[in-house]
C-alpha cells in the first residue's frame, strides 16, 4: 500500500477494526495506537524517503502464565500474547541489504551476502542474520527491506522483548518472501536458533512460540521439533479479575549467570538420572536417589529439579482449572507455583546480590493487598524485573496504586489476552 494511502486509512478510522482485536475496545485505547502507528509511518518516511509502497507488522509480547522455568526441560508451560507490541513499517527491495531502524537504538544493517555468525556482532543486528540465515537455509530467497520499528514491550519487562522483535523480524520474511508457508511454529524456531546461535543467549521455546501463534495456550515441549498446542479461550475479564504486570525495577545487568545456571543445575540432575532433560527422567527415581544425587551435585540443583516436576505437572493442572472455569482452583495453583519458584527454584533475587531484594517486596505488598482474593508469583525468568498478579476487578485501582507507589508511576499494567500472534497489519485492511 503507498504511504499516503495508510496514513489516510489511519486518521479516518481504517485501522480500528484490527486495532481493537489487538489492543480493545476503549476509545483511548483506538486513539493511542492511532498516533503511535502515524508517528511509526513518519519515522518511517524520514528515514527512507525513497520507499513510498509500505508493509505494516506485529509481533505481541508474552505473559507466563503457568510453567516457570520449565520449557528448557522440554515442560509444559500455560502463557499468552499480550496487547503490548512492536510494530514495523517495512518497504522491500532487491538490494540484498535488510536496514532496520528501531526507535531509541542505533540502525542495524545486514548484508544477505554473508550471513555467518559475526565475531563481535551482538543485538538486534544479530538476531537479524540469524533469521535470515535460517529462512535462506530453508530455501528462501530474500531480496531485502528498510524497516522501522518501536516496540511498547518494554526491554527487561519480563514481557519478552526480544522474542517480540524476533518474530516481527520472521513474520516480515515469512509473509513476504514465502507467502506465510513457514507458519508460526517454524518462525518461533528460528526466532529461537537466532537468539541461541547467533545471538549467544540459551533460551528455550516458549517465548517465541506465544509471541508467534498468539492467543491464550498451553504447550507441550516434549518435541520440541512438533510442539504440541492447546489454544484456550478463557476469559479473566468476565471471570471477575484482571491481569496486572509490575515492573521491580530492579537491573539485569549482570545475571546472566544466574539466568544459565538453571538449566545447567537442571541438566546436571537430569543426566545424574540417565536423561538429557529432566523431561524424560524418571522423578520416583529422583527421590529415591536424593542421597547419591547430593555426592554428585549441589542441593540447590537437586531443588530446582524439585520445582521442575511439581511445575510440570501444575502447569497443565492450571489449564484444565480454567478449562472448567474453576477460577478458585486456578489461584490456588498460581500460589503454589510461586511459593515452588521463591522456596525451590529460588529466583525471586541474585545470591550475589542479596541486598536487592525488589520482588520478594512486591509479592509481600501485593499479598497485603490481595489477601485471599487473588494471587501472584513471581513472572518469567525471575532474579530482577517483573511479578504478575489476578487482582479481583473491585481491587485494581487500589492495587494499581499500591504497586506505582512502590515502583513508580506506571509501573502496574492492566494486560489483555491478545487473540493473534504475529501478523501483517496491512494485510487485513
Amino acid at each position: 500500500m503507498q504511504i499516503n494511502e495508510i496514513r489516510s486509512l489511519l486518521e479516518n478510522g481504517g485501522f480500528d477494526d484490527i486495532f481493537r482485536v489487538l489492543y480493545g475496545t476503549e476509545r483511548s485505547i483506538l486513539d493511542a495506537q492511532k498516533k503511535r502507528y502515524s508517528d511509526a509511518v513518519d519515522a518511517f518516511r524520514r528515514l527512507y524517503p525513497e520507499r513510498t509502497d509500505i508493509h505494516i507488522y506485529s509481533a505481541s509480547g508474552r505473559t507466563e502464565i503457568g510453567g516457570n522455568h520449565t520449557d528448557h526441560q522440554h515442560g509444559c508451560v500455560l502463557a499468552a500474547a499480550v496487547n503490548l507490541d512492536a510494530i514495523a513499517v517495512v518497504s522491500f527491495h532487491e538490494e540484498k541489504m535488510i536496514r532496520v531502524q528501531s526507535a531509541g537504538y542505533p540502525a542495524d544493517v545486514v548484508d544477505l551476502s554473508d550471513l555467518s555468525v559475526q565475531e563481535g556482532e551482538a543485538g538486534s543486528a544479530a538476531m537479524i542474520r540469524g533469521i535470515a540465515a535460517r529462512f535462506t537455509e530453508m530455501g528462501a530467497s530474500i531480496g531485502g527491506f528498510d524497516a522501522y520499528t518501536t516496540s511498547d514491550v518494554l526491554s527487561g519487562s519480563g514481557i519478552s522483548s526480544s522474542a517480540a522483535f524476533e518474530v516481527l523480524i520472521g513474520t516480515v520474511i515469512d509473509q513476504h518472501y514465502l507467502s506465510g508457508r513457514a507458519g508460526a511454529v517454524e518462525i518461533a524456531k528460528i526466532g529461537q536458533y537466532a537468539e541461541n546461535v547467533y545471538f549467544g543467549k540459551k533460551s528455550g521455546l516458549m517465548d517465541q512460540m506465544v509471541s508467534s501463534v498468539g492467543g491464550f495456550v498451553f504447550i507441550d515441549f516434549h518435541d520440541t521439533e512438533q510442539p504440541v498446542i492447546e489454544r484456550h479461550s478463557f476469559s479473566f475479564e468476565e471471570a471477575g479479575y484482571c491481569l496486572c504486570i509490575t515492573d521491580t525495577k530492579g537491573s539485569h545487568a549482570d545475571l546472566t549467570d544466574d539466568y544459565v545456571a538453571i538449566p545447567m543445575e537442571m541438566g546436571q540432575v537430569a543426566a545424574l538420572l540417565g536423561a538429557e532433560y529432566l523431561r524424560d527422567a524418571d522423578e520416583d527415581m529422583f527421590y529415591q536417589n536424593l542421597p547419591r544425587l547430593r555426592e554428585a551435585c549441589s542441593d540447590r540443583a537437586i531443588l530446582r529439579a524439585a520445582h521442575f516436576f511439581a511445575e510440570n505437572r501444575r502447569a497443565g493442572e492450571e489449564a484444565r482449572a480454567l478449562s472448567e472455569g474453576n477460577m478458585e482452583r486456578f489461584l490456588c495453583l498460581v500460589r503454589e507455583s510461586g511459593q515452588s519458584s521463591a522456596q525451590l527454584l529460588q529466583n525471586l533475587y541474585s545470591s550475589r546480590k542479596a541486598a536487592e531484594q525488589a520482588i520478594p517486596l512486591g509479592l509481600m505488598i501485593s499479598e497485603r493487598v490481595l489477601g485471599e482474593q487473588g494471587a501472584v508469583r513471581v513472572h518469567g525468568g525471575g532474579f530482577a524485573g517483573t511479578i504478575q498478579a489476578f487482582v479481583p476487578l473491585h481491587l485494581k485501582e487500589a492495587y494499581q496504586k499500591a504497586m506505582d507507589a512502590l515502583y513508580g508511576e506506571n509501573s502496574c499494567h492492566v494486560l489483555r489476552i491478545r487473540p493473534v500472534g504475529g501478523v501483517e497489519i496491512t494485510a487485513l485492511i
